[in-house]
């Protein structure tokens, strides 16, 4: 069983071509093409959408050529074509939604709308074989939620973010010290150099009940402090990004910490593992804090490879086949949805068993 899955939620144009392993246990990545849009958006110091979108158009036939050839697999032979339908930014959305709809029409094949995030929360599935349930933490630019998966297409949101998600908050926090777009990994790369205890930055929610997340408090302390400051020194901003970044880790650990609590309550026996997924689960303070975690709670922690947490066609595809396996396909008329929370109730038309 063979799916190619397209991703154009933002500024990544990605394409992937999976397969499942025989007997049915994992996946097979056969193809993952990724062309990223940085160097377009760099000189904005954020996406901007409509450049975006237009980007998708001018590489996507290609880069879905391309994935097919690596993959040495022909059109015709594909099992089904699955697209990121959302949530993200509508332009982009729309591109990939559109041809992969054009690809299963003229290739007579069955269609599948993946939601961005459930294919986030798919991927230890992909990458570790992991069984339900578990706890996934959906870190990324647009989202950070804490998410229980008890089964494909079940799903229960624990907390999110009531203001910044995480990679908007690390994106902003790097502007203000006038470092290059992504501001991410130029927060990191600094924070391995700074004084993590120089500035006592607030952690919002520490202890609170529940799971939500807030950080825009957070980025406003650093902007007082920058504006304090005034003019920064190569030293200041090396210890203002591992401030920050302290901070964030401290906050993400206590919100998961308190996740589990939350899923073995509502579930009656602890998750079967931790996954993380979203662009910011490639930083590595967040990474070793979340293993800890684990470690002391006897739980499994899963962090797939940093190129499958980062927006690829991989994921997509594999959450394709995922639902494809279960009888789910979805018509040629399902809209694009630049929002859509993982946890709603589903309004598609499915075909065949739930």
């Amino acid at each position: 069983m063979r799916v190619l899955g397209i991703e154009t939620t933002c500024d990544e144009t990605a394409v992937a071509v999976v397969s499942e392993r025989l007997g049915g246990e994992g996946g097979e990545i056969l193809s993952n093409e990724v062309l990223s849009q940085i160097a377009r958006h760099a000189a904005y110091g954020g996406v901007v959408p409509e450049i975006a979108a237009r980007a998708h158009i001018e590489v996507l036939d290609r880069l879905i050529r391309r994935a097919l050839e690596r993959a040495k697999t022909e059109a015709k032979d594909l099992d089904a074509v699955a697209a990121a339908a959302g949530p993200g930014l509508i332009g982009g959305v729309l591109v990939g939604l559109t041809a992969g709809k054009a690809m299963a029409l003229a290739l007579g094949k069955p269609f599948i709308a993946v939601n961005h995030l459930e294919a986030h929360a798919l991927t230890a599935r992909l990458t570790d074989r992991l069984d339900f349930p578990f706890l996934a933490l959906l870190i990324s630019g647009g989202h950070t939620q804490i998410v229980a998966v008890k089964a494909i297409g079940d799903y229960r949101r624990l907390g999110s973010t009531v203001d910044d998600a995480a990679g908007e908050a690390f994106d902003k926090v790097a502007k203000m010290l006038e470092l290059p777009y992504p501001g991410g990994p130029q927060i990191e790369k600094l924070a391995l150099e700074g004084d993590a205890r120089r500035f006592d930055f607030p952690r919002p929610m520490l202890g609170r009940e529940g799971a939500d997340f807030s950080l825009s408090g957070l980025k406003t302390a650093v902007r007082q402090e920058i504006l304090r400051l005034q003019t920064l020194s190569e030293k200041d901003v090396r210890d203002l990004a591992a401030s920050f970044q302290a901070a964030i880790v401290d906050v993400i650990v206590d919100r998961v910490r308190s996740g589990v609590r939350l899923f073995t309550a509502g579930e009656g026996r602890a998750p079967q593992g931790l996954v993380i997924g979203g662009g910011v689960a490639a930083n590595g303070a967040i990474r070793r804090a979340l293993m800890r975690l684990c470690a002391e709670s006897g739980l499994r922690f899963v962090s797939p490879p940093a190129a499958l947490c980062s927006d690829n066609g991989a994921i997509i595809a594999w959450t394709g086949l995922e639902r494809l396996k279960r009888g789910l396909t979805d018509d040629l008329d399902f809209a694009p949805r630049p929002r859509w929370p993982l946890d709603a109730a589903p309004s598609r038309s499915h075909h065949g068993k739930a």
